[in-house]
């Protein structure tokens, strides 16, 4: 599993929330957050930002260049 793939399971299961949960809040399908999260699938930049500014956290921290 990647970085990527890790870290936005591990901060979405954080939250409590479903697949289905985060892809409505950031208006994407289930499916798409079920690939990122193994690893078959990357968010596009615009996508990548609207996730940090949803979990609160960095670019750098969800691509796995930051450990904070």
């Amino acid at each position: 599993m990647n970085k990527f793939a890790a870290r936005i399971k591990e901060l979405r299961e954080e939250k409590n929330l479903t697949k289905t949960q985060l892809a409505n809040a950031v208006k994407l399908s289930d499916n798409i957050v079920g690939r990122w999260e193994n690893g078959t699938r990357m968010p596009s930049l615009d996508t990548l930002i609207l996730l940090a500014k949803f979990f609160n956290t960095s670019t750098d921290f969800l691509l796995g260049l930051k450990d904070y």
